[in-house]
Parts: structure tokens; C-alpha cells; sequence
């Protein structure tokens, strides 16, 4: 079987074209539609469209019913009015004020619905709104995650696959980096998608960490993986307790990108557990059928690392990839048991289904060891995160104001949805234990996804800015697909973390 992530699923192709929408040769073509009070409009891109059917394009979209509004998709035939059999109509909601741009975002969502719909089409042109190398990038983006499909386990001859060549029509200066840059991006979150959508029986953390070290050597990156002797030797206590009740042995994997001209050094550790039982504190079998996607942290954090080395990024940055199964057996570990980490701090675990952050605190630790500017930790930790902020906004709380503001500017500039939250200092208190220097949880339970941010605060070394990003729900869409987001894995926070690089290489050349 072959690797989870290596092109398995990302089969579609993208390039660039400056040709008019009117006589490109596809077989279907995407164009962009407004919403108006007097009905649906052509939006830039779509005019010569317009022209070839008789400038009849809006009215026929008005009598199917369709409005223009974000998310809406309708199919026209051309009948041989243009190269492409069909047109296909993607909602933009209302048009930009005068002069202005449509929302990145949008044309992302856009681009996947429609490309998502052209299943079992060959080839699809995108003519939306493209007149900047951001809008390029934002419409190749969208079209290529949106043909994402996770089929490997599929045996049906009648399933369709996915789009397999994407052109992008547009005439902006630098188009083609955009493009590259967006084909980048796609596949390391197509990496993510493919390793959280794989069953646990065929991702346990050994296979995941050789999966880390053959990618990564391939992209540049230093490997280093640390098996189950060597971390109890090294004294990842966490990370050891947390999977001692499996029979699939932990893994800690370090990832190193350096660049000649970088003056800052980031650090990005993942929460990795490829399957959360709950332990001995077993979790409902309802709450327990999804959790293969319990490693969406570390694949974000793999993925990332990825990209920035691709990129070639002129930031230092390294990632910690933090792996264990936690299950239910005769050698796990048992509420009330005391783990030594690897900062030295003792933990008194009162539920094993708190675990990631016992495995996040030896990676954060360890982090401190390559003298980091940021230490940003990644993961699915808290059932508070969900229900303070539902299943597509991630929370994010920082040691300092300024650094959690950025964090969420940039996700929202990604299209990832994210809240800034507190840390009260009040929620201290009930972290305290009788018998060692922390709890991993408050009893109440008030303030879960907080009290969590609290508990991994007290492991980060001294003088080291610090975040975390609870991704808990947004790692994995149990619902229906929408916009560029398919069902499953998602791919989360990924494209976060290489736009928090991108950005302290611009801070470091001003």
C-alpha cells in the first residue's frame, strides 16, 4: 500500500492560461456569478461567456432559480457555443463596492464547490475573477483543494475521479508563482487530509514517523525520530505514559528546515495521537468513531513543514511531531498515576482521555532546546473547544495579546476560521494536585478548552513566546462538504502556519 499522502489522492494538475474564457479548450468552464436585486450577473471572467451565449447567460441562470449567492452552482450546456460543452456558474454573492476586489476567500470557496461538482470531468477551466497574482493564487487554491478525494480504500468501478487538469485563465503579472505556490500549498494540505482520513490500523505512530522520514528527507528537511527506548531513556514521561497501553509503541519525530539568510527560528508541535480510545477513562463509542483524526495537530505541523521547506522560506523552523495510540489495556495507564515529563514537572493524571497535552508538554519542552522566537503547539485537545466555538473556528490562545492577534488575523486571511480566547488566571486553582506539581485537568471541567491552554502555559520555558490552537473540530468535517472542505479530514491550520512564517520573513526584510 502506498504512503498515505504522496500523491495517492492529490491527482489533479493545475496551470495557468491568459486566454479569453471564450475559446480556451476545456471540457467545462467555471465562471463567477453576482448577486443583485434585479438578479445574477456576470462577473469578470465571464463576460466573453456572456457574449457567446447572446448575453443571454444571466437570464437563463435566473429561470433555473439560481441567485448568485455564495456556495450556489448551476450547470448550463453551450450546445457548441463554445469550446466547452458546459458553463458552470459558481455563486460570488454581491459584488465588491467600485474598484474593489472579491473577497479571497470567496473565490476559494468558489472555485472548490465548482471544481468539487465536475467530478469525472477531465478537464475544467476557471475563469473567476483572477486580475491579481492573490486572486490567482486563491482560484488555483480553491480549485485544486476542492478536487481533493480520499478513494484509496474504494473498490466501486463507478466512482468517479476527480477533475484531473485544472487551468486558471488569467493575464496577472507573476500568475505563474501564484499558481506554483498555490500547487504547493494544495499538496501539503492534501497530505494532511489523506493522513487523518486513513484508518488507525494502517497509521499507527511507527508508520507515521516513517512516513515523516521518508517525505521529509525527500523535501530537505532533518529527521530525527525518537522510538519507544529512546524516549524513556530521554525522560518523555507524557508521551511514554500516554501509549504505554498500546500495542503500537510511541514515536516522537523532530523536523528541522534551516535557511542561510534566517534570523528567526519558529517551533510548531503537533498533538499526534492516531487513535484516542480515552484509555482507561474510555470515551463513548460514539465520541470514539471519529477519532483517527486525533493527529490532525501533528499532520498540520508535518504539512507545514513541508510547504516552508518547498517554499524555501527564509525562516528557521522546526516541528515535533507528537505520536501515541491511546488505548485501553493491562499496561496503560491509570487515573491517579504520576508521570515525570520531560521539563522535570510531575502531572497527576486524573483522566486518561486528557492526554494530548501530556504528549504536547514533552514537545513543547523539547522545542525550548532549539531556542525558538515562537513556540506554536497544534491540536485536536479539548470537546470545550467545540462547544464554546463549534466545528469550524478554532481557538487560539497566546502568552502575550499581540501574538494571538496574529495568529487569528492570519488564519482568517486563510480562510481558517479562528477566535481569539483568554487565559483567566483563575482557572489555575483547579489544576492544582495534592501529590505532584500540576494536574492535567480541572475536576469541574469549567472553562475545559481554557483550563487546557493553562495547563500547557505552565511547561513552556522561560522568555519563549508562546500559542495554542485548539483544532479539535475544525481537523475533521463530520458533515456534508462545502466550498473547497470535503468530508473527513480537512486539513486544518496548516496553511496557517506557512503564512505565520511568510510573515516573519516579510518582518525580518522591513
Amino acid at each position: 500500500m502506498g504512503h498515505p499522502g504522496l500523491a495517492s489522492a492529490f491527482v489533479t494538475t493545475v496551470r495557468l492560461n491568459a486566454l479569453d474564457s471564450g475559446s480556451v479548450e476545456t471540457d467545462a468552464l467555471v465562471v463567477g456569478i453576482n448577486a443583485s436585486p434585479e438578479g445574477p450577473r456576470p462577473a469578470p471572467g465571464a463576460h466573453d461567456v456572456d457574449a457567446a451565449l447572446s448575453g443571454g447567460l444571466a437570464a437563463t441562470l435566473g429561470a433555473l432559480g439560481f441567485s448568485g449567492k455564495p456556495g450556489e452552482i448551476a450547470k448550463i450546456p453551450t450546445f457548441g457555443a463554445l469550446p466547452a460543452a458546459v458553463v458552470v456558474a459558481a455563486g460570488l454573492g454581491d459584488a465588491p463596492e467600485s474598484g474593489g476586489d472579491h473577497d479571497l476567500e470567496v473565490l476559494r470557496r468558489a472555485a472548490g464547490a465548482a471544481v468539487r461538482s465536475l467530478a469525472g470531468t477531465p478537464r475544467a477551466a476557471l475563469a473567476l475573477p483572477a486580475t491579481t497574482p492573490e486572486q490567482a493564487e486563491a482560484v488555483a487554491l480553491g480549485g485544486l483543494l476542492g478536487a481533493y478525494d480520499f478513494a484509496r480504500y474504494r473498490t466501486a468501478e463507478e466512482q468517479k475521479p476527480p477533475v484531473g487538469e485544472i487551468t486558471v485563465l488569467t493575464g496577472a503579472p507573476g500568475g505563474e508563482e501564484a499558481v506554483a505556490r498555490a500547487a504547493t500549498l494544495a499538496e501539503s494540505v492534501a497530505l494532511v487530509r489523506d493522513l487523518v482520513n486513513t484508518p488507525p490500523s494502517d497509521l499507527p505512530p511507527a508508520r507515521f514517523a516513517e512516513i515523516a522520514e521518508e517525505t521529509g528527507a525527500k523535501a530537505g528537511l532533518t529527521v530525527e525520530v525518537l522510538d519507544e527506548t529512546a524516549l524513556r531513556e530521554g525522560g518523555y514521561g507524557g508521551i511514554v505514559g500516554v501509549g504505554q497501553g498500546s500495542v503500537n509503541p510511541p514515536r516522537l519525530v523532530r523536523l528541522g528546515y534551516t535557511h542561510p539568510e534566517a534570523t528567526t527560528t519558529l517551533a510548531f508541535v503537533g498533538k499526534g495521537i492516531t487513535f484516542d480510545s480515552g484509555g482507561l477513562s474510555l470515551k463513548p463509542s460514539a465520541s470514539m468513531a471519529w477519532m483517527k483524526s486525533d493527529m490532525g495537530g501533528a499532520g498540520a505541523v508535518f504539512g507545514a513543514l513541508l510547504a516552508i521547506a518547498k517554499l524555501g522560506l527564509r525562516v528557521n523552523t522546526v516541528g515535533y511531531l507528537c505520536l501515541a495510540e491511546n488505548m485501553p489495556s493491562g499496561s496503560a495507564q491509570r487515573p491517579s498515576d504520576v508521570l515525570t515529563t520531560y521539563s522535570g514537572k510531575t502531572v497527576e493524571v486524573l483522566d486518561t482521555d486528557a492526554e494530548g497535552r501530556l504528549v504536547l508538554v514533552d514537545g513543547i519542552a523539547r522545542a525550548g532546546e532549539d531556542d525558538p522566537d515562537i513556540i506554536v503547539d497544534v491540536a485536536t485537545l479539548t470537546g470545550g473547544q467545540i462547544v464554546a466555538l463549534g466545528w469550524r473556528t478554532s481557538g487560539v490562545m497566546a502568552s502575550d495579546d499581540e501574538l494571538r492577534e496574529e495568529l487569528v488575523e492570519l488564519a482568517v486571511g486563510q480562510g481558517e476560521a479562528a477566535w481569539g480566547m483568554p487565559l483567566p488566571e483563575d482557572l489555575r486553582k483547579g489544576l492544582d494536585s495534592p501529590i505532584a506539581d500540576i494536574a492535567n485537568l480541572n475536576p469541574e471541567r469549567s472553562g475545559s478548552m481554557l483550563a487546557a491552554g493553562i495547563f500547557l502555559r505552565e511547561f513552556v520555558p522561560e522568555g519563549v513566546r508562546w500559542a495554542h490552537v485548539d483544532i479539535a473540530g475544525p481537523a475533521f468535517n463530520k458533515e456534508a462538504p462545502y466550498g473547497y472542505t470535503p468530508k473527513g479530514g480537512t486539513g486544518i491550520l496548516t496553511r496557517t502556519l506557512v503564512a505565520l512564517a511568510e510573515h516573519h520573513q516579510a518582518a525580518r526584510e522591513a
